[in-house]
């Protein structure tokens, strides 16, 4: 059976659209982790003008601790559009939101925020916190999660295990030493 980006909605993960711009993410999140940072990245999809945004994690590079991926790309996509309603817009990021990224999300008016991998310890979208789609803001934005669910938190599980033999590495193998 033939399958067309039709077969499935907007809401569904599987959705064409949705794993062609995940992918775009991942990308950028590969990029990241060639910067030793940690692997997030970010792509903003304007309906009407395509990919206006692409980020990764920059705080080590920054040495910022706003330096998220969807921070920077809500700000490049602000720039592109020179406004900062994203109203018709759709920011694909490898993880979760957290807490200060979900609010931006909503404050700058996204549509639709759509993440692969689940964030246990600090998201903000379905994992601890709901902010996207609080009642009691001005703003919802509709969630999709488990886009490249795998591939998504396979490099977040890639990344840090390389750090930690790094770090077992720099202090000679001895325990507490």
């Amino acid at each position: 059976m033939f399958v067309t980006p039709f077969d499935f909605p907007l809401s569904d993960p599987r959705h064409p659209f949705h794993v062609a711009h995940m992918k775009m993410a991942i990308d950028e999140a590969r990029i990241a982790a060639d910067e030793d940072e940690v692997p997030i990245g970010c792509v903003i999809v304007s309906r009407e003008k395509g990919v206006i945004a692409r980020a990764h994690n920059q705080r080590e590079t920054l040495n910022d601790p706003t330096g998220h991926a969807e921070m920077i790309a809500i700000t490049q996509a602000a720039a592109a559009l020179g406004s900062w309603r994203l109203e018709n817009c759709i920011l694909y990021v490898t993880l979760e939101p957290c807490p200060m990224c979900a609010g931006a999300i909503v404050l700058a008016r996204l549509a639709m925020v759509v993440y692969g991998a689940l964030d246990p310890k600090a998201g903000a979208c379905e994992s601890l916190y709901r902010i996207t789609n609080d009642a009691r803001l001005n703003h919802r934005a509709q969630s999709v999660s488990g886009v490249l669910a795998e591939q998504c938190s396979g490099l977040l599980s890639d990344f840090f295990a390389a750090q930690r033999k790094r770090r077992k590495g720099e202090s000679g193998g001895l325990n507490g030493s």
